[in-house]
Parts: C-alpha cells; sequence; structure tokens
C-alpha cells in the first residue's frame, strides 16, 4: 500500500489540517503525534527507507521498538496536508527507547518535532495508565486558553473550575480535570517531566504563556478534547471582558447532579464553594 493511502496516515493529515483552519498553528507552531498500530506498520513497511539512529534525548523503555507518525520541526501544520511527505515523518523506536530513526517522511530533511521528548514521555505514561488504549498527543497554540494564563492563577483546581462552568459539556468531557505547568523553555527535558507527570492524571495540560497539550485514544478523540477546552476559554475570556466577576454560574451540587446523569466521577477538590458578584 501507498503510505499515503493508508487511513491513519489520511486521519493524522486531515486533524493536522483541521488544525490549522482553526487558527492553533501560527508559522510552524504546534505539534502532533500518534503511536501506529502494529497491523498499521505492516500495511506501509515496503515504503520504509531506514536512515541513521539519534539519541531522542530521554528514555521511554515502554516504548521500545513502537513506531510514531510525527510532525517534523519547523514544518507548517498550513503545508501537512499539501507537502504531506516533507511535513511529517514515520520514526522507529530502538530495543532500549533511547533512539529514533526516521523511516519514511521529512523527504527534503530535517528531524522530527522538536518537542519529541515531551511527546514520547507523554505517550509512555498514557499507554500504561490506559492499558495501551491512548495513542495521540497533540499540542497547540489555542490563542484564548494562553490568554488565560496570563490574567488566572496557574493553578490545576482554578483552571478547572473556572473551564467547566463555561461549557455544560466540560466535566463530561474531561472529567478529571486540566493541569497546568508553568512557563519553561520548550522542547527540553524540564518541560517534558512536569508535563508526563500532571498527565498521570489528567488528558490535558496548559502550558502557561505558550498552549494546550492533549491526548486521547484516537484522533477524533483528541481534536475534540483540544477543541473543546478552548471554546470554553474562549467563552471565558469573553465573560471576563464584559465584567469583573460573574452574576450567575454552576454550583457544585449542580455539578454533582451532572455527573450522576452522565456516570461521570468529578474530583471533590474542584468542587468548592465560590463567591459569585452579584449586581442589580
Amino acid at each position: 500500500m501507498n503510505f499515503l493511502d493508508a487511513e491513519f496516515v489520511r486521519d493524522f493529515v486531515r486533524m493536522a489540517n483541521d488544525g490549522w483552519e482553526q487558527g492553533w498553528h501560527e508559522r510552524n507552531g504546534g505539534n502532533l503525534s500518534y503511536r501506529v498500530k502494529e497491523k498499521e506498520v505492516e500495511q506501509v513497511l515496503e515504503n520504509f527507507v531506514k536512515k541513521e539512529w539519534q539519541p531522542i534525548g530521554t528514555s521511554v523503555p515502554k516504548l521500545a521498538g513502537e513506531y510514531f507518525l510525527v510532525t517534523g520541526s519547523g514544518k507548517y501544520f498550513r503545508n501537512v496536508a499539501i507537502k504531506t511527505e516533507d511535513s511529517i515523518c514515520m520514526i522507529e523506536l530502538d530495543a532500549k527507547g533511547e533512539n529514533y530513526r526516521i523511516v519514511w517522511g521529512l523527504k527534503n530533511g530535517g528531524k522530527p518535532t522538536s518537542e519529541l521528548p515531551s511527546h514520547l514521555m507523554n505517550h509512555e505514561v498514557k499507554m500504561l495508565s490506559s492499558n495501551g488504549k491512548y495513542r495521540v498527543i497533540y499540542h497547540a497554540h489555542p490563542a484564548n486558553i494562553i490568554a488565560l494564563t496570563f490574567v488566572m492563577p496557574l493553578n490545576d483546581a482554578v483552571f478547572t473550575r473556572e473551564l467547566w462552568e463555561m461549557a455544560t459539556e466540560c466535566p463530561v468531557v474531561f472529567p478529571a480535570g486540566v493541569g497546568v505547568v508553568p512557563w519553561m523553555v520548550p522542547g527540553g527535558r524540564k518541560i517534558a517531566v512536569a508535563t508526563s507527570k500532571l498527565m498521570e492524571r489528567y488528558d490535558v495540560a496548559v502550558w502557561a504563556h505558550h498552549g494546550l497539550f492533549a491526548a486521547g485514544e484516537d484522533f477524533d478523540a483528541t481534536f475534540g478534547l483540544m477543541h473543546t477546552v478552548e471554546k470554553s476559554a474562549e467563552i471565558l475570556v469573553k465573560v471576563l471582558s464584559m465584567q469583573q466577576g460573574k452574576r450567575q454560574t454552576i454550583k457544585p451540587e449542580e455539578f454533582r447532579d451532572l455527573a450522576v446523569a452522565f456516570g461521570v466521577k468529578l474530583p471533590e477538590e474542584f468542587l468548592f464553594e465560590k463567591l459569585v458578584v452579584k449586581k442589580d
């Protein structure tokens, strides 16, 4: 099978293009990775040209021998759909999970995303915690969630509660809440470690003054998570621009009723009582 005809490749390209059309990927901003299923690897093996091993920059032993489809460093999301072979690549990890090699893509040269350590460390965490179900890691730069990191406390509970209140489906889409990573230099081990620690509990992490990091079982679930969080953030930005405080909002007991109705478990630590500003 031609590599570009494989369903998982077409789904990857579609998600990248959807993110571009949302305005989340200025210039070469953001990155996407997918842990490829064994049967999918077999479909495209005939296309592989294996290059030299390169250090990952971290160790992910539980991912040893796995294959990943990833966006390239410095590549533009707007080009993924029209210059696919130059914009993305498939990589293989070695037997120790310490090195990678490109087996397809980046035909004009280049490397996988500079956030590869963060992606792979988080893939390892989510794979182990989901019994192998989670396969997608997505980093984007949605404007509204970034804006909130300049005016809200960089606190998991505060961000979770405010986002939950903005749209009723939010507690259902991300019932565990959201984590918040303070600003760090992107692309290194430090931010990878901080994010992977949060991902042990959450499916989404806010990178202060930078963007959003999300994980999911498939492309639809992961894109939908990113989209839901950013839409909630957009509503919150609009509310905050209207007046200081809210006249009314969803109450803790109403969140509990919602949890029962939709069969989800909401952490009690996020259901604290809040002062609502009342204006006549």
